[in-house]
């Protein structure tokens, strides 16, 4: 099946998005949407609009996939590279222009320009100064063992602020501003071909809008741009991640159905908080629109509502979660030591913790991770309690349903475990 026949099956139910999750490389292969206009399934989509007076590229390749993405394009157009979009500055989007420059100094060719928001180079800079916590964070996000975060970027030749537009072979392509996933946000219109590229801002799954590793999102402004795109009337959606949404009804609803749950999602919490409620109980008490969440485009398999509401909860109300205890907390083993002591020590911790973890239900694996938590941090040099911890966070990690929250509780399954293999010290 190419990559439409996916995005038809997938919108039917017919496939399940879990299968065909919207942050893998898929199969990598080209596939002409419209006449002069054509998307590549990457780690992060590349789309390329071939005007007659050089090639547009929204979005251009991971580090890894970069030359992969340049032979697709090659292998359609010879058209030289004359312009490249940033959708934004995540590093899945943004590491394929030095591949084309390159064959346009073997060529001959003019150099490509890069266009991206104003915001972007500032996230280039913060990566570059966090380079160390960026690969750790991203290590246990993904499962990658090692990654090592780059510190060297191609940054854009030109900047906007609000909106531009920019033609090239008479072709227009329309940048547009947002807040969402990131500061630096682009979506781009093309009128011509009623065709949107959308970044990250609809991936075929939960809205980004709640990664507990990573900066600050913005959900009310999200819905917003979403919204502002369902006016535009497009009839055909190409997101950075995930596949093509095709025919204007569907991505009238895709866009829609998006905004109305980052609408409920920021609407119930900001609620809440102006009733002074703490976000322990905000984070128990917001549910999603239950027509929503069986949307095959808007299941929880890469963030999930969760996670959005305390996002919403960050950027109102700052770091404190409303209690008191919290706001100069004891060191966390301190306070392990004494509840273990209560308890009866590190094992009974453990013993209990193993014991709801074997129930399965969510209200039992939340607790059982609290208490296997506290069991190690008041022994942790107790291979029996690390093999609890990594018992507890591995069912934690096969009852999760998004990358998240697998990369955090799978990370943690493995730290024990590997405690738990080592000599007794």
């Amino acid at each position: 099946m190419d990559v439409l026949e996916i995005a038809d099956k997938l919108w039917r139910g017919e496939l399940a998005v879990e299968e065909h999750h919207p942050v893998t490389a898929g199969d990598g292969a080209l596939v002409e949407v419209q006449p002069g206009v054509a998307f590549v399934r990457s780690l992060a989509n590349v789309t390329a609009f071939s005007t007659g007076g050089g090639l547009v590229l929204v979005d251009t390749g991971s580090p890894f996939l970069a030359r992969h993405v340049h032979g697709q394009v090659r292998a359609w157009t010879g058209e030289h590279l004359d312009t490249a979009i940033y959708s934004h500055g995540h590093i899945d989007h943004v590491f394929g222009v030095p591949v084309f420059e390159e064959e346009a100094g073997e060529r001959g060719w003019p150099p490509p320009r890069v266009l991206a928001h104003e915001a972007l180079p500032a996230r280039f800079d913060r990566y570059v100064l966090t380079a160390g916590y960026n690969g750790v964070i991203n290590q246990r996000q993904f499962g990658v063992p090692g990654l090592q975060w780059p510190t060297e970027y191609r940054y854009p030749d030109a900047t906007y602020r609000d909106r531009a537009d920019v033609e090239v072979g008479g072709t227009t392509f329309e940048l547009h501003h947002a807040r969402g996933e990131t500061d630096d946000h682009t979506w781009t219109w093309v009128p011509e071909h009623r065709v949107l590229c959308c970044g990250d801002l609809f991936i075929w799954a939960t809205p980004n809008a709640g990664n507990p590793q990573k900066v600050q999102r913005y959900a009310a402004e999200w819905a917003v741009a979403l919204r502002r795109m369902v006016e535009l009337g497009p009839e055909v959606l190409l997101p950075g991640h995930g596949v093509p949404v095709v025919g204007a009804d569907r991505v009238r609803q895709a866009l829609s159905d998006t905004a109305e749950l980052l609408e409920s999602l920021h609407d119930q919490t900001v609620e809440l908080m102006n009733q002074g409620v703490r976000l322990n109980d905000i984070i128990h008490t917001v549910r999603s629109p239950e027509h929503l969440m069986d949307r095959p485009y808007l299941r929880p398999v890469y963030d999930e509502p969760e996670f959005i509401v305390r996002n919403v909860w960050r950027l109102y109300g700052g770091w404190y979660d409303g209690n008191p205890a919290s706001l100069k907390p004891a060191p966390e083993a301190a306070l392990a030591a004494e509840l273990a002591e209560l308890a009866g020590g590190p094992g009974r911790l453990a013993e209990r913790a193993r014991s709801l973890a074997e129930a399965g239900d969510d209200a039992s694996l939340r607790l059982a991770g609290h208490l296997a938590e506290l069991a190690v941090l008041a022994a942790p040099g107790d291979a029996g309690v690390h093999a609890v911890r990594a018992d507890v966070f591995r069912r934690r990690t096969e009852a999760a349903t998004s990358t998240m929250a697998k990369g955090v509780f799978g990370w943690a399954a493995r730290e024990s475990a590997e405690a738990a293999a080592r000599p007794e010290r």
